[in-house]
C-alpha cells in the first residue's frame, strides 16, 4: 500500500465518506481510497429496519464511547457510541429522515459562510433523496437515498398526533416541508422494506469501480504532510502500519468525535494541548476539538394498558412470524423501525419557531436503548432542538487506538435547562389528553411525585441521556476559532478538507445523518470544481 498513490484518500466510511467515494470516483481516471476503521455492513440486521432493536440492544457495529462525567447531570458519564461500520451512523441509527429548520442553515450563512443558506442547501437535500410520497419544492425524486413516510396505523401513533392537537398544537402534514411546527408523521430512510443507508445507497452500487479501493478494518493513525500540504495518511491495517499518498487531497470524514482526534494526532490543533501529549505541532489551530454540540434526551414514560408495544415482538413465536413475513415480502414489524410520529413545539408561544423536538417511542427501554423493559409502554423522547451548551473533544493520549475525551457539557445553561424542563411538562400534557385514555397506564417516569420545577430538573439531571448528534468540533467560519473555511478546507493548510458533522457552525434542530449527507453532496461539487446547484426559490420562511 505504501507504494500506491491515489488522487484522494478519504478517512472514514460513514455517511460523508460513502457519498464522497461515489462522487469522486465517478471519473474513471480519478483514483480514490476509502479507509474505514470498522467492518462491513453485511449484517441482515442492518438491512432490516426492525433490526434496529437488536443492533441498539447489543451495541454491535459501534465504538462504545463514554463521555467525561457531566457536571450538570450529577457528574454522570453518558454512553456516547459512534458508528463502527460502513455507512457509519446511517447503518445503525433510527432511520429518521430529518433536515432541521430552514433558519438553521440561514444561521450558518449569517455567520459568514457564503453558500450555506437554506436556499443554497435545499437543492442538495432534494438531490440526495428519492422521496416516495411526493415531488415538490421541498422534496426530490431519483436520488440515491430512499425516503418514505412512516405508517400511521399503530394506535399509539394515532393517539399521539390526535393528543397533540387536543393539547392545542397544530397538525403538520410534512415535518420536512414549509414549516416545522406541530405534530405529524416522520419520514424514514427506508425503501421497499430495507434500510437506505449511505453505504447501501452510494457505496455498494460503485464498489466494483476499478479506480475505487475500499479498506475496512483500517484505523487511520495520522495525516502525513509535506510542509503545510497534506500528502497522505498513515493507517493500521491487517496488523501492519501502512501509508497511502494523496496527490490531490486528503479528506477527513470521521465525524465530530474522531475527526478532531485525527487532526490532533496529526499535529493540527491547540499547540499547548498537542505538546502535552508529545505530538509535534504541524499547525497551531486552537478551534480543533472545541465547540462540541449535541442533543440531550429526556424521557416521559407511561405504562400501557394494552399489550401493543414493540415488546410483543420479543415473544419467540411472534418474532418467528415477523421474520418469516419479512423474508417473504419485506413487510411486517421487521420492515418498520418502530418510530413513526414526532412533533416540534414551542416552550413559549411567543417564540418565532419551535425549540423542542419530541419523538414517540412505542416501547420502554433502559440503559440507553440497550435493554427493553419487560413492560408494555411508550415514552416521549425530548430534545432541546438547538442547545446553547458547548463542550469539547480532547486527546486522552497520543495512541490512535484510545478514545478521546468527550465532554459535551450538557445542560450547562439556564435556557437549556428551562427548555428541556418545559419539554417534560408538554409531554405530560399531551399524554394526558383524551386520545390516550384507552392506552394510558401509570406514569413511570418522572412519576407523579415529581411536579415542581426543581423536582423535574433533578429528574433530568439523574436520568437524561446522550442523543448521539455530535457536531461542531472543526467548525466552518472565518473567525480565529474556525477550523475550515466555507469550502471546508482546513485553514492555513493545503490539500486537506474536513467533510462531516464536525464542520457545522450550529447544531441543527434535527437528527444529523441527513444534514451530513447534504454537506457531502455539496462538498463533492466543490472538490470537483463544479458550480453549485442553483439556489432554491423559497416561497416563504418557516415558523
Amino acid at each position: 500500500m505504501s507504494e500506491l498513490q491515489f488522487d484522494f484518500v478519504i478517512v472514514g466510511g460513514g455517511v460523508a465518506g460513502c457519498i464522497l467515494a461515489n462522487r469522486l470516483s465517478d471519473n474513471p481516471a480519478t483514483r480514490v481510497l476509502l479507509l474505514e476503521a470498522g467492518g462491513k455492513d453485511n449484517s441482515p440486521l442492518i438491512r432490516a429496519p426492525g433490526g434496529l432493536l437488536p443492533i441498539m440492544m447489543s451495541g454491535s457495529h459501534a465504538w462504545r464511547y463514554m463521555s467525561a462525567p457531566q457536571p450538570h447531570l450529577d457528574n454522570r458519564p453518558l454512553y456516547s457510541p459512534r458508528g463502527k461500520v460502513l455507512g457509519g451512523g446511517s447503518s445503525i441509527n433510527g432511520m429518521v429522515y430529518d433536515r432541521g429548520f430552514h433558519s438553521d442553515y440561514d444561521r450558518w450563512a449569517q455567520a459568514g459562510n457564503a453558500g450555506w443558506s437554506f436556499a443554497d442547501v435545499l437543492p442538495y437535500f432534494r438531490k440526495l433523496e428519492n422521496y416516495l410520497p411526493s415531488d415538490d419544492i421541498w422534496h426530490g425524486k431519483g436520488g440515491p437515498i430512499q425516503v418514505t413516510r412512516a405508517g400511521q396505523d399503530h394506535p399509539f401513533a394515532r393517539a399521539f398526533v390526535e393528543a397533540g392537537q387536543q393539547a392545542g398544537h397544530p397538525y403538520n402534514p410534512d415535518l420536512n416541508g414549509a414549516d416545522r411546527h406541530g405534530f405529524g408523521a416522520v419520514d424514514l430512510t427506508v425503501g421497499k422494506g430495507k434500510r437506505s443507508s449511505a453505504s447501501s445507497a452510494y457505496l455498494h452500487p460503485v464498489m466494483k469501480r476499478a479506480n475505487l479501493t475500499v479498506l475496512t478494518g483500517a484505523l487511520s493513525r495520522r495525516i502525513l504532510f509535506n510542509g503545510k500540504r497534506a500528502s497522505g495518511v498513515e493507517f493500521a491495517h491487517g496488523g501492519a502500519v501502512k501509508t497511502a499518498s494523496a496527490t490531490r487531497e486528503v479528506i477527513l470524514s470521521s465525524g465530530a468525535i474522531n475527526s478532531p482526534q485525527v487532526l490532533m494526532l496529526s499535529g493540527i490543533g491547540p499547540a499547548a494541548h498537542l505538546r502535552e501529549h508529545g505530538i509535534e505541532v504541524v499547525h497551531d489551530l486552537p478551534g480543533v476539538g472545541q465547540g462540541l454540540q449535541d442533543h440531550l434526551a429526556a424521557h416521559v414514560r407511561y405504562k400501557a394498558t394494552k399489550p401493543l408495544s414493540m415488546l410483543r415482538y420479543l415473544n419467540p413465536l411472534r418474532g418467528a412470524v415477523a421474520m418469516g413475513q419479512y423474508l417473504i415480502s419485506k413487510t411486517g414489524p421487521l420492515a418498520d423501525p418502530g418510530m413513526s410520529v414526532a412533533c416540534f413545539v414551542k416552550s413559549d408561544p411567543a417564540l418565532d419557531e419551535p425549540d423542542i423536538k419530541m419523538l414517540l417511542i412505542m416501547a420502554l427501554f433502559s440503559q440507553n436503548g440497550q435493554k427493553m423493559v419487560p413492560i408494555h409502554g411508550y415514552y416521549a423522547h425530548i430534545n432541546v432542538a438547538r442547545p446553547e451548551a458547548r463542550g469539547s473533544v480532547t486527546l486522552a493520549s497520543a495512541d490512535p487506538g484510545s478514545p478521546p475525551v468527550i465532554d459535551q457539557n450538557y445542560n450547562a445553561t439556564e435556557n437549556d435547562r428551562r427548555v428541556i424542563r418545559r419539554g417534560v411538562q408538554i409531554a405530560r400534557e399531551v399524554f394526558n389528553q383524551p386520545a390516550f385514555d384507552d392506552y394510558r397506564g401509570d406514569e413511570l417516569a418522572p412519576g407523579p411525585q415529581v411536579q415542581s420545577d426543581a423536582e423535574i430538573d433533578a429528574y433530568i439531571r439523574a436520568t437524561a441521556e446522550a442523543d448521539y448528534h455530535s457536531v461542531g468540533t472543526a467548525r466552518m467560519g472565518s473567525d480565529p476559532m474556525a477550523v475550515v473555511d466555507s469550502q471546508l478546507r482546513v485553514r492555513g493548510l493545503e490539500g486537506l478538507r474536513v467533510i462531516d458533522a464536525s464542520i457545522m457552525p450550529h447544531l441543527p434542530g434535527a437528527n444529523t445523518a441527513i444534514p451530513v449527507a447534504m454537506i457531502a453532496e455539496k462538498a463533492a461539487d466543490m472538490i470537483l470544481g463544479k458550480p453549485p446547484l442553483p439556489a432554491a426559490d423559497i416561497p416563504q420562511a418557516n415558523t
